[in-house]
């Protein structure tokens, strides 16, 4: 088993093709999804921004490098995930073989479920960092996959009562999980793995509450840099290499990212989007939108 995770490793990062950031799709039509690995492969991905869903993920088969946060985990052997929708995390294939399940549900879903909620904080598994990763052995998988199973039997379903039905698998999952929990240290991380995560936790941090009485602080690569102490070129360097991304490209995605929320989410004149996420004037806005879309945020608010 590897303790560090070395730069050659991080340096995989960089073949993350378009997913970085993630789209928030929290405002598609479903509250819980259930899917199997074999069928739904999980690419090779970094998620630096909130998602508006909880997930659990059962590594059954295969193998791969977990980061949450600044805790990462080589996964050879089964292992079960419980990340929360505000955790930094990335995942980057080391096999093609891949196995198990995962379960996302969002958080109103969680809200419309007091039992459900109730499980969650008990355990703590989503919060509780030490906890959320949990080592299974080859004979406790088939329990555990049982109630991914059932869960996604449910979702196929045509029954009234199969959301209730799927909340009440997912209590007795965190209840099974934690009777047979063994919870694995992190591997090391290097120094720019470090910096990078610093980088999108300040992204994150920035961008999670705008709105016109707090609209974004900084927004350029500059500024983002001299507020992690670090040279802008060497911000540059670390996150094109370990992501193939500049700063001012995550910055840019992020904003659009935010942007397109508030113009489906929200009644707000574009005025006022416009100004919260850091332009005085609404043309430069209709301008930086359209470069990076193609349309208008007028003309991407009237798809929806």
């Amino acid at each position: 088993m590897k303790t560090t995770l070395d730069s050659k490793t991080i340096d995989t990062l960089r073949d993350l093709p378009d997913m970085i950031p993630v789209l928030r799709d929290y405002f598609e039509d479903w509250t819980i999804r259930v899917f199997n690995r074999e069928q739904h492969e999980c690419r090779n991905y970094l998620s630096p921004n909130r998602r508006e869903f909880y997930k659990v993920l059962l590594i059954s088969k295969g193998a791969g490098v977990f980061t949450m946060g600044l805790n990462t985990y080589y996964i050879e052997e089964p292992t079960l995930l419980f990340i929360h929708p505000n955790d930094i995390i990335s995942w980057k294939n080391l096999s093609d073989d891949p196995g198990g399940y995962y379960v996302l549900f969002k958080k109103t879903f969680v809200n419309h479920q007091p039992q459900l909620k109730a499980v969650i904080d008990k355990f703590g598994l989503f919060v509780d960092k030490p906890k959320s990763v949990i080592r299974l052995t080859e004979s406790e998988v088939p329990l555990i996959c049982q109630y991914f199973q059932k869960m996604q039997e449910e979702e196929l379903g045509n029954s009234e009562f199969k959301e209730d039905a799927m909340q009440a698998f997912l209590q007795l999952l965190m209840v099974e999980s934690m009777k047979v929990a063994r919870f694995p240290k992190p591997d090391d991380v290097t120094e720019d793995y470090t910096h990078v995560h610093h980088f999108f936790d300040l992204l994150e941090r920035e961008t999670s509450g705008i709105n016109y009485s707090t609209p974004i602080r900084i927004k350029t690569a500059k500024e983002f840099a001299h507020s992690l102490d670090v040279h802008p070129n060497y911000l540059n360097a670390l996150l094109k290499k370990h992501t193939g991304q500049n700063a001012s490209t995550h910055i840019r995605n992020r904003l659009l990212d935010e942007a397109k929320a508030l113009l489906v989410q929200t009644d707000w004149s574009l005025q006022d989007i416009s100004y919260s996420i850091g332009f005085a004037e609404q043309p430069n806005f209709n301008q930086f939108f359209k470069k990076n879309t193609g349309i208008t945020p007028a003309e991407f608010r009237r798809t929806y």
